[in-house]
């Protein structure tokens, strides 16, 4: 049994036969892994709804919105990369931040201090309760990696898998290359 290390500002890779549409060639941001839980959002399943529809106070802002994963889909969580700009943020990694005051961020939005490529808006969140992700990672289930600003932000949501399958190299490249029906290998 192999030990996976997961910490805050992990990444977990979907292996390219899960099946299922919650986690299929997801990309999980880890914000948070603690002994009782891991705490994660999914990078690159964006959905066809804006904040502003969400929540009825929220300033006009053109910000994709992305399904987080299966857990309360009735909250709303974020990242970022504005640092101590938004208080009350938790750095994850170098340059990615989760949460912070919401007001506040409402006011650095509509001061024109936040643009829509220094955010992401999730409904719902990935979750695993104290063991339950080393179980998966035991089963191959995820491959891990480090989460980097530019895969939170600044890559293609819809081929965000591969590019970080490719940057991983060795092996991994050629399950970037993989379809995502075994039938059409």
């Amino acid at each position: 049994m192999s030990k996976h290390v997961i910490k805050a500002g992990s990444i977990l890779i979907a292996e390219p036969f899960m099946m299922g549409n919650t986690f299929k060639r997801a990309v999980i941001a880890v914000c948070e892994h603690r002994v009782d839980g891991t705490v994660g959002f999914i990078l690159n399943k964006r959905i066809d709804m804006t904040i502003e529809s969400l929540v009825a106070s929220f300033p006009e802002f053109e910000a994709p919105v992305y399904y987080g994963g299966p857990v309360d889909t009735d909250t709303i969580h974020y990242i970022h990369n504005l640092g101590d700009l938004l208080d009350g943020s938790n750095e994850v990694s170098r340059g990615v931040y989760w949460g912070g005051d919401f007001e506040k961020l409402k006011f650095l939005i509509t001061s024109g201090l936040v643009k829509p490529d220094n955010i992401k808006f999730f409904i719902g969140y990935s979750g695993w309760s104290g063991g339950q992700l080393q179980e998966e990672l035991d089963q191959g289930t995820w491959i891990v990696d480090d989460l980097y600003a530019n895969y939170a932000f600044k890559d293609e949501d819809t081929s965000l898998w591969s590019t970080v399958l490719n940057n991983k190299g060795d092996k991994y490249t050629v399950i970037a290359q993989m379809p995502e029906s075994p039938s059409h290998n």
